[in-house]
C-alpha cells in the first residue's frame, strides 16, 4: 500500500478530481498549501521600481518569501494502482510549464479503519 502526495496548481484541482474519479479512484484528501520549486521569478531589471512593486504584491496577497498558493492532494491505493494515480495526476497537469507541480509516492505501513476495526488494504475503498 502507498500513499501519492501530489502537489498541483490550485486551478487544477477539479480536473485531477474528475479525472481520477473516472480512474476509479475516488478516496482522496486535499488541502491548500503554499511552495515553489527551483523556478525563480525574474523581475526584469530595466524596469525601475519593478522588483520592489512585485514585493509589495506578494505581501498583500499573504505569499511571504515568493511562495506559491498550490493545493496538495494525498490518495492511499494498493501498490497496483500507483502507477494509475500518478499518471492520471501527470496527465491533467501536464503544461510543459514551471509550476505543473510534484508527485511523490510514500510506503504506508498499516491502515485501520476506525468504524469496523478492519486493517490493510481492505479499508482502501478500491
Amino acid at each position: 500500500m502507498k500513499e501519492v502526495m501530489a502537489i498541483i496548481r490550485m486551478n487544477m484541482m477539479n480536473k485531477t478530481k474528475r479525472a481520477l474519479a473516472e480512474a476509479g479512484i475516488t478516496s482522496m484528501y486535499a488541502k491548500e498549501c503554499s511552495g515553489r520549486g527551483k523556478g525563480i521569478i525574474e523581475i526584469p531589471h530595466y524596469i525601475e521600481g519593478a522588483a520592489e512593486r512585485y514585493e509589495d504584491m506578494i505581501q498583500e496577497l499573504g505569499i511571504a518569501g515568493r511562495l506559491i498558493p498550490k493545493r496538495m492532494i494525498n490518495v492511499i491505493v494498493p501498490d497496483k494502482l500507483v502507477k494509475t494515480v500518478v499518471n492520471t495526476v501527470i496527465g491533467v497537469n501536464k503544461t510543459g510549464r514551471s509550476g505543473d507541480g510534484k508527485i511523490f509516492v510514500m510506503p504506508v505501513a498499516e491502515s485501520w479503519r476506525v468504524r469496523t476495526g478492519e486493517s490493510g488494504d481492505e479499508v482502501l475503498d478500491m
